[in-house]
């Protein structure tokens, strides 16, 4: 259930990246661009990864966030093909150009180790949204358009053994403020029709993981809780009405909008709660503060033997993230 991010390039048997998960209390590491070396960096890469992944019982989730264009990890000056925006491949219009850009993308991660990529992104298309539609990071202001480009995005991650994260559930395409720099209320500006792809992906049964959107929707939780701790939206929306059974992966838990809300214990009491099986740990956030995994997995179990979380719901997590691993 905890999901990290690590410093460096490299990892050796004192790292505490790989004390933790020899200990049971990482299930999954987060990588970024300050995770490459910069000369000889696939392979490198790979030898991260497998050690990673070497350190572990149970297989790790070794994530990333590899959209293209603006959230672009690996670049080109590392050696990487081109990985073209979503703006860019909406545009285009064309199913072979999406389909071979997805493969690039698919083949890329799966040579490097890298097994889960928080793509595609089924947001809504706004210009005037400053962290996704500013950014070219939607692929269309049309629902129909996105779930069938990001149909052919999963279908080539699946082909070459990546899974996905479909995000920001339920919809983050509308906010017209950035929730990476504090709390985002979307209630004006969300529209229904913004669930449609989640509901066409999980009714095709494409989708391996939703992530959470830290917005304020008070159309579908009228207490103001954000998306990522609200019940009424992960459980009673996304679960109940939508259907769909597979894991539930929050966004980084330090994001303004979260922590400088909520303390630690707080945040993951509402957040399991609520029914996210994954709480994310970038430890990237400029000016957040830092949560090591043994802070995090101290805190869950505080909850668990206070009686604030359920064992059951622990179990219920567990049991969908070890699902989905078996798949892999």
């Amino acid at each position: 259930m905890i999901m990290v991010g690590m410093p460096g390039t490299t990892v050796n048997d004192s790292s505490s990246i790989i004390r933790n998960i020899r200990e049971g209390k990482v299930g999954g590491v987060l990588l970024f661009e300050y995770n490459l070396k910069k000369v000889n960096t696939i392979q490198i890469l790979k030898e991260l990864t497998g050690s990673l992944q070497m350190a572990a019982t149970i297989p790790l989730f070794i994530s990333i966030d590899q959209e293209g264009g603006q959230v672009n990890r690996l670049k080109e000056k590392y050696g990487f093909k081109p990985m073209p925006s979503a703006k860019n491949i909406g545009s285009m219009n064309d199913d072979m150009y999406t389909k071979e850009i997805a493969n690039r993308v698919a083949v890329t991660l799966h040579e490097c180790g890298i097994n889960l990529n928080y793509s595609p992104v089924l947001d809504i298309e706004n210009i005037l949204c400053p962290v996704l539609g500013k950014r070219q990071r939607c692929y269309s202001p049309n629902p129909d358009s996105i779930t069938h480009i990001a149909t052919l995005i999963i279908e080539a991650h699946h082909e070459n053994h990546v899974k996905t994260v479909v995000k920001h559930f339920p919809g983050h395409g509308n906010s017209l403020s950035d929730s990476h720099l504090g709390m985002v209320d979307v209630t004006k500006t969300w529209r229904e029709m913004e669930l449609l792809p989640y509901k066409d992906l999980i009714g095709q049964e494409m989708v391996d993981a939703v992530m959470t959107a830290h917005i304020i929707n008070r159309n579908l939780d009228s207490s103001g809780m954000p998306a990522t701790l609200s019940k009424k939206i992960v459980t009673g929306i996304l679960r109940e009405e939508l259907k769909f059974y597979g894991v539930v992966i929050s966004d980084d838990m330090q994001m303004h909008a979260i922590s400088k809300f909520y303390g630690l214990e707080e945040s993951i009491r509402l957040c399991v709660n609520a029914g996210v099986d994954i709480l994310m740990f970038s430890n990237n956030i400029p000016n957040a503060p830092e949560y090591t995994p043994e802070n995090v997995h101290a805190a869950i179990k505080r909850l668990v033997l206070s009686n604030a979380i359920s064992m059951d719901r622990i179990n219920e997590s567990y049991q969908r993230v070890l699902a989905m691993k078996q798949t892999m």
